[in-house]
């Protein structure tokens, strides 16, 4: 006797559950990364996954960035995760508006004994801060701040970042609803048009991977 159509679909979506629990449970996290996540909770600020946090950290490593510009600091649970990846003399540029919580990320950076030099954090908008950041001097962008401005930053870091620079959406499949059609609130249009619009141009290589909520990978031609 054959498994049915519905039976065999319960199955792969099983298995691929699965898949992606082991992928978010296999990274080993610092006390000082845990702090951090506990003090986004106590903030109301949602942090990057565990598993999202370990690709962070590979990201950075494999891009050999000399200086890397973050959207979305929170309580610096992401941040944490790209200095342990970046070399020891990149320097991170991380902006949100929230400065309770870059005060919070402040404070887990010097858990880490990260060096003040080597953390450039700016409490403002996207849309005020990224226009004043240079053109072409950037090797890793990681966006993780008001969908409202998303189209906006992606923009920024087309001309920020130098050519072969990584751009990082998180959570560009928004808990799963950007794949189905008929979601359309506006955080869900808002990724879905990015993604379309990263995958249509010619200056971008891009592709998406399922960790976390969804993390949106584009190298700049």
């Amino acid at each position: 006797m054959t498994d049915s159509p519905i039976t065999t679909q319960s199955s792969h979506a099983a298995q691929k559950h699965a898949s992606w629990q082991h992928a978010e449970s296999r990274g080993v996290e610092t006390d000082v990364l845990r702090r951090a996540r506990e003090r986004s909770t106590e903030l109301g600020v949602r942090p990057v996954s565990e598993g999202t946090a370990s690709l962070l950290t590979v990201l950075a490593a494999a891009s050999g960035a000399s200086a890397a510009v973050e959207v979305g600091t929170g309580a610096g649970v992401s941040g944490l995760a790209l200095m342990a990846g970046l070399s020891a003399s990149a320097v991170l540029t991380t902006l949100d508006p929230n400065g309770d919580a870059q005060r919070a990320a402040r404070e887990a950076f010097g858990e880490a004994r990260l060096p003040t030099q080597r953390t450039r954090m700016i409490t403002g908008l996207s849309r005020t801060v990224l226009p004043r950041l240079s053109a072409g001097s950037y090797e890793l962008v990681v966006l993780d701040g008001d969908p409202g401005s998303l189209a906006f930053d992606v923009a920024q870091a087309r001309r920020m970042l130098r050519p072969g620079g990584l751009l990082v959406v998180v959570d560009s499949l928004h808990g799963d609803r950007v794949p189905r059609p008929a979601v359309r609130d506006a955080v869900t249009v808002a990724h879905r048009t990015v993604d379309k619009a990263l995958r249509e141009d010619e200056a971008w290589v891009s592709s998406v991977v399922p960790t976390g909520t969804g993390v949106l990978l584009a190298v700049r031609r």
